[in-house]
């Protein structure tokens, strides 16, 4: 019986191994690529349990004809010092401050350039030189008018943030359980069942500080507990002479650093809340989040054109829009 088996099952593993190696050719098809990319989920919105109260006080500052203040957003660090094992990159993300930066920005707070000013020096540098122009050369021969610098030209900020990650723990709590059943007989089927849960955490402190004084207005420390579970089941057993071992399993841990934006963004709604004089969450029942068309889930952003009735403003967080899968209106120019 073995001795038949066998044969079956390398022509069985044969047969597998040629079509996976169908699946990728040598030769590059008619669109140019050896292999098409698998996925077809769209762009979505990346929102936090907070993210609706900072629109919402948006909403706010807006009905209630509050005058934001400018911030700017300075380095919110990871100094937990984590890294993978596998030399592979720090265990955190290291764009805390880019999050803080959505996040005011889905608070409707005007914000100032402070992170990354490389590119403004240079055109100033250029500017400075009379190399730079607003204006399309009117011909080779004659050059534009030149940008001129102007005394003031740029905003000043009048608060901004800045801190760190601070913590990152694992395992304050793990439990799980391994359980194996099965006859005595060796040739009887057998299985086994396996589940595990931990418990982690993340903790991040920041800080709100007067750019004219320097004074620190505003500190706010959090933590967030991040969870992750694994299971698994298996079987093991001897039929007709063959062995079939087969084991399943799903795990999930929750997104870490999801957990990062939300810690900003609750830091956020406080210091906003605080800068706005919002008394609360009960503030949210008269004020209308969507009123504006320039603030939402995926952030804010100034109107190039008078258009916000008539702009994509309100549908950037729609999964649909500008997918050319999913929108008819730009799958049909394709």
């Amino acid at each position: 019986m073995a001795t038949r088996t066998a044969p079956r099952i390398l022509a069985l593993l044969s047969a597998t191994s040629l079509a996976l190696a169908g699946c990728v050719s040598t030769s590059a098809g008619s669109s140019g690529n050896y292999a098409k990319a698998i996925g077809n989920a769209p762009v979505t919105a990346n929102p936090t349990p907070y993210s609706a109260a900072l629109v919402c006080m948006a909403g706010y500052a807006r009905g209630a004809g509050i005058v934001a203040p400018r911030i700017a957003v300075g380095r919110i660090a990871d100094y937990t010092g984590k890294s993978e094992s596998d030399g592979s990159g720090r265990k955190i993300t290291q764009g805390a401050s880019l999050m803080a930066m959505s996040a005011f920005a889905k608070a409707g707070m005007p914000l100032v350039e402070r992170f990354d000013t490389s590119v403004s020096e240079l055109e100033l540098k250029y500017a400075n030189n009379k190399l730079i122009s607003d204006a399309p050369n009117p011909s080779p021969d004659q050059p534009a008018e030149y940008r001129r610098i102007l005394a003031g030209q740029v905003p000043g900020s009048d608060f901004y943030v800045a801190g760190g990650i601070t913590e990152l723990n694992y395992n304050l709590r793990s439990a799980g359980a391994d359980i194996s059943a099965g006859a005595v007989d060796a040739k009887d089927p057998k299985g086994n069942f396996r589940g595990r849960l931990f418990v982690m955490n993340i903790g991040i402190d920041m800080r709100l500080i007067n750019t004219r004084t320097l004074e620190v207005v505003d500190v706010i420390s959090y933590q967030k507990q991040v969870v992750g579970r694994e299971v698994g089941i298996g079987l093991f057993d001897f039929m007709n002479g063959n062995v079939f071992d087969v084991s399943a399993g799903a795990g999930a841990l929750e997104p870490m650093q999801l957990a990062v934006r939300a810690l900003v963004e609750r830091a956020t709604v406080e210091m906003t809340a605080n800068l706005y004089g919002m008394p609360g969450p009960q503030s949210c029942l008269t004020s209308d989040p969507l009123g504006d068309g320039t603030i939402g889930l995926t952030g804010g952003y100034v109107p190039a054109y008078n258009n916000v009735g008539t702009n994509n403003g309100q549908t950037r967080a729609d999964p649909s829009r500008w997918d050319a899968r999913r929108d008819p209106s730009v799958r049909g120019r394709y």
